[in-house]
């Protein structure tokens, strides 16, 4: 996959345009759309995207939840086998154009020949314009507007924002089936207070290595850990620690089954199975012990599950 923003020799293109957060099921429904109405022409297939999250240009406090990194939703772009992906810096200026205006930039800046998009997506500066306005610009200006299929399984439609609201709910199953992957979370292993260690549980704590990703609700967690090259099981909690009077420091520490290595510093992505309990205090730490054993077998048993198995 080409990435960048390039100004001349572009080939002609089949288009779409989406943030594209997360690189789910819907938008890959939509970019093999692109994929096949390119090949049916002749022409390249593009995915045309932006770094950042438009309204952080026009709302500067704005910090969005993220799905995934910029450099996760490059990568996770080009397995979906589109020829370029255009990134466009969202300027001031950018914003300020209306639909033509963008749409004749598409064309001239970037040889787009066919546009894909949704009948409800919106762009330009006049927002009340939608598919049939773009499609009578693409006539005056040489680009065919395609209406999207509309990706709904089960009659459910498929969005960013619904897997937001997932885990941000604690529905890490869920999410899972909407991405078409598990949702996943990388950082570094920093120190923590060695609790688990007197559990019987030691923990390494988690730095999420991107401010603006989603770490979803508090709750214990069954997931996959990868460091140094290899897949282990785990056992993740997110949360105040209650039991413990933590007081408002909200840590991420995962318990890797069968692993004794020291990993301060090391890197590790956990990818979220499925919540198995919310977080919750208890009476006394023997009794938090005693529900980390409970909590040990249920995530055991549900990552040796054949529905689990990557």
């Amino acid at each position: 996959m080409r990435i960048g923003d390039i100004c001349s020799n572009n080939p002609p293109s089949v288009a779409t345009i989406g943030f594209f957060d997360g690189v789910h099921r819907g938008h890959r429904f939509l970019i093999d759309q692109v994929r096949r109405e390119a090949a049916g022409r002749g022409l390249e297939s593009a995915v045309i995207t932006f770094p950042v999250h438009p309204r952080q240009v026009l709302q500067s406090d704005y910090r969005p939840k993220l799905l995934t990194t910029p450099q996760e939703k490059l990568s996770m772009l080009a397995e979906t086998g589109i020829d370029t992906c255009i990134l466009l810096d969202f300027t001031p200026h950018l914003a300020s154009l209306t639909a033509r205006e963008f749409m004749e930039v598409l064309k001239n800046r970037y040889n787009i020949r066919a546009l894909v998009i949704g009948y409800d997506h919106r762009f330009g500066h006049n927002r009340s314009e939608g598919f049939e306005d773009y499609a009578r610009y693409g006539r005056e200006l040489g680009i065919d507007v395609l209406p999207a299929e509309a990706f709904a399984p089960d009659g459910n439609p498929v969005s960013s924002s619904l897997v937001r609201r997932l885990l941000l709910a604690g529905d890490a199953a869920q999410a899972a089936t909407c991405l078409g992957y598990p949702y996943f979370l990388s950082g570094t292993v920093v120190s923590g207070r060695r609790i688990g260690h007197q559990l019987g549980y030691p923990t390494a704590n988690l730095q999420p290595d991107h401010p603006d990703k989603i770490v979803p609700a508090n709750g214990v967690y069954a997931v996959r850990v990868e460091t140094e090259g290899k897949t282990y099981g785990g056992m993740l909690n997110i949360g105040r620690r209650p039991t413990l009077d933590n007081g408002d420091d909200r840590s991420i520490e995962v318990h890797i089954f069968d692993f004794d290595r020291d990993i301060y510093r090391k890197s590790l992505r956990l990818s979220f199975v499925q919540r198995v309990r919310e977080e919750r205090k208890f009476n006394s730490v023997d009794e938090l012990a005693e529900q980390l054993h409970r909590d040990a077998e249920t995530i055991r048993a549900l990552l040796q599950a054949p529905h689990t198995t990557p």
